[in-house]
């Protein structure tokens, strides 16, 4: 099993944040969702060898969201471990990440096509602020200290946690 780091972005925008939104397709269960939730990630995906981070964070912006992305500074950091030995055994790649979050926002308002959805992704959204609470925010830790993350001058490490 390979270890893999992934850049994601909060990008904010006249107080709201871009998200990616779309639905538990694994079996039920998994992430400890029902089949069919709809749920809702932050921009962003893996990094290729040879790619930094901030170059990870840009470019899987503009695949996913079709949005061009000034990084503002590194945010947080977080592992996140499955515990499902299925998704472990068929997503060997992804069962354990590292997440570099950054606080970014739009280099402009123009916006292309995305080129690359991500598995589960249904399309990416503008998300008022207020509502962060009324929606399904993954990974959790991620969501419950996003607030945190923006106030915050500093990196925040949010520790290691298993997923369901």
């Amino acid at each position: 099993m390979a270890i893999r780091n992934a850049a994601k972005a909060i990008v904010l925008h006249n107080e709201k944040i871009l998200l990616n939104r779309g639905c538990n397709t694994f079996k039920d269960g998994l992430w400890g969702l029902p089949l069919g939730t709809v749920m809702y990630d932050l921009p962003g995906g893996g990094q290729n060898q040879f790619e930094s981070l901030e170059e990870t964070v840009r470019r899987e912006c503009l695949e996913e969201t079709g949005y061009t992305v000034t990084i503002d500074r590194l945010g947080a950091i977080f592992e996140e471990i499955s515990a499902c030995e299925e998704y472990r055994l068929s997503y060997k790649n992804y069962a354990h990440k590292v997440h570099f979050v950054f606080v970014c926002s739009l280099a402009g308002e123009d916006v292309l096509p995305p080129t690359e959805i991500d598995l589960a992704m249904d399309e990416s959204v503008w998300i008022d602020i207020e509502k962060l609470d009324e929606i399904i925010l993954l990974p959790t830790a991620i969501h419950e200290n996003l607030l945190r993350i923006l106030r915050s001058d500093s990196i925040i490490y949010l520790g290691s946690g298993l997923v369901p």
